[in-house]
């Protein structure tokens, strides 16, 4: 293929149709796993993955209705509600994150939205994590303009802000924010200037043509997210979805590939769920596109691989950590 028509073929597209999406999962696996690949190379060094530690801040009590969430209180899951943890706790984490291997710190918090009561206090955080040279990320809920622009002054790189799911499928998963909400926020974060990090989560029931929704959702955004986590659900008790069956192991390497085809620049973060998946499957999505995981034994309130069975696993892959240039360039 010519050098302009590669260039082309990778120039970010934000109008794909569901039937084009829908094409690409039902491409044979082989096929479809060597195109990501391709693509991946294109962009990104296949030996190396960003690593990202993840800590919830304040835990439980959520107000969302959020049918996957063990923090809702909405739901019996026997998950105690906290207050917002103080700042020097924050960074003294995001210390022992770094000597881990992290390279960005992500702090999670279970609201609905962000209060401007609590805006001093999480920029505290923000800017104390940023201090010790980490990236910054954070998942606070709704923001308004002002609050994005506040966080982003304070140090924040980036803001997490999953759509979760296809349109159509969302409101049997969630009725107390719509999708639109979700849009609104996502269009403040990129306003104030910040990265965005937003993906969705597989294995809440839906279909084929959901998860391809969700995908186009993602791609035909204004700007593609600059992180894009796709989280295979860790199933809790006492939620709505807590007995979903699991998606099939080759079907959510079909959504990284598809997820590394549609939006090529992105970091597609193999996100929560990797507690439950073979190192194989592992190495699957790595071929097909990854290029970030979690690292550390807990996300928000999951269980996530220990940093020695990653380190291993990685080792054996021959795959190193992404230097940070490469991923400011990718």
């Amino acid at each position: 293929m010519p050098i302009d028509d590669v260039a082309a073929q990778d120039r970010p597209r934000h109008d794909w149709t569901r039937a084009e999406v829908e094409a690409l999962f039902d491409l044979p696996f082989a096929e479809l796993v060597f195109q990501a690949a391709a693509v991946h190379r294109r962009h990104f060094d296949p030996a190396e993955v960003q690593m990202s530690q993840l800590l919830s801040v304040k835990t439980g009590g959520c107000a969302e209705n959020c049918g996957y969430c063990s923090q809702s209180a909405h739901f019996d899951t026997g998950l105690k509600a906290e207050k917002l943890m103080p700042a020097s706790d924050v960074i003294a984490a995001a210390m022992s994150a770094k000597a881990g291997g992290a390279q960005r710190f992500c702090m999670g918090a279970a609201w609905r939205d962000l209060k401007d009561r609590d805006l001093p206090k999480v920029a505290a955080m923000i800017s104390g994590v940023k201090a010790l040279g980490l990236e910054t990320c954070a998942t606070l809920g709704m923001l308004t303009a002002d609050q994005a622009k506040a966080l982003k002054a304070a140090g924040l790189d980036y803001y997490n802000h999953n759509l979760d799911t296809s349109p159509e499928y969302y409101p049997t998963v969630v009725s107390t924010r719509t999708y639109d909400d979700r849009l609104d926020t996502l269009a403040h974060v990129r306003a104030a200037g910040m990265s965005t990090c937003c993906g969705g989560i597989v294995g809440m029931g839906e279909t084929r043509s959901d998860r391809a929704g969700l995908l186009q959702a993602l791609a035909n955004l204004p700007e593609h997210p600059d992180s894009l986590p796709i989280n295979d659900l860790m199933p809790v008790v006492g939620t709505p979805l807590g007995n979903s069956q699991p998606v099939d192991g080759l079907e959510f390497v079909r959504t990284i590939a598809v997820a590394r085809i549609l939006c090529p620049r992105s970091i597609v973060r193999l996100s929560a769920g990797r507690e439950h998946m073979s190192r194989e499957q592992q190495a699957l999505c790595f071929l097909a596109g990854a290029n970030s995981i979690f690292i550390g034994g807990k996300l928000l309130t999951t269980a996530n691989p220990e940093v020695d069975e990653d380190q291993a696993l990685l080792a054996d892959l021959g795959m190193r950590p992404m230097t940070m240039a490469n991923e400011a360039t990718a």
